[in-house]
Formats: C-alpha cells, structure tokens, sequence
C-alpha cells in the first residue's frame, strides 16, 4: 500500500486506461509507485480496502473477458469475500486502475478526479 505522500496505482502495465493514467500523471509531475498485477501480484489489503470502499461489483469488471469467461455457477456465488479470492486468482478482472491514496482507494481514470485528487497543495 502507499504511504501518505506517494500514490500507489495498481493495474496491468498494458491495459488502454492504465496507459492513459501513465499519460495523465507524467505530464502532472506525480510521483506515484506503480505496482504491476502480472509482475508482483495481487496485493490482498489494497482489493479488500477497494471492495469495501466501493462494492465488490465495482471492484470486479463484470463487463470484461475473464468475467464472462467464467463458469455461471462462479459468476452467480460472487460475494464480498469469493470477490477477493476471484481478484487474487484472476488480477485481469479487477477494475483499472485503482489508485489507492493513503489509506483510499479510487477505481478507474478520471482526469478530473486525479486533479481534484493529486493536485491539493
């Protein structure tokens, strides 16, 4: 998880929206720590942290291929706790990117969120 001071952005390094994160924070200047789910995994605290902030239906993309590659009897016994366990177990199918700020948790690209949110002095 981050520190206070630096952003952590959780994600899979080629994905379209996780490049236009990349895009958006290099030309704002912000540091931010990049933690690569095919590289290093997923990391348990910051999914349970996202899952509880926003909804395990947010959290998991229900819109993507690993979702609808998944057997009807798995999609329809998700729960909070099985969520976590399917994100650890399959880290395409988390929503990216999740931007986690001190001890919160952002899912997706806004541009405008990541300047309200980033750029406070």
């Amino acid at each position: 998880m981050s520190n206070t001071k630096t952003p952590a952005l959780y994600g899979i390094k080629n994905c379209d929206t996780m490049k236009k994160a990349f895009a958006w924070l290099r030309a704002a200047g912000v540091e931010y720590h990049f933690h690569d789910y095919k590289q290093q995994g997923v990391d348990e605290n910051i999914v349970r942290r996202a899952i509880a902030h926003h909804g395990w239906e947010k959290v998991i993309n229900r819109s993507g291929t690993t979702w609808r590659q998944l057997p009807q009897d798995e999609k329809e016994a998700v729960n909070e706790e099985t969520a976590v366990v399917l994100a650890m177990n399959n880290p395409s199918i988390i929503k990216r990117p999740l931007l986690a700020i001190g001890d919160e948790a952002y899912l997706g690209f806004d541009a405008g969120v990541y300047q309200t949110l980033l750029m406070r002095s």
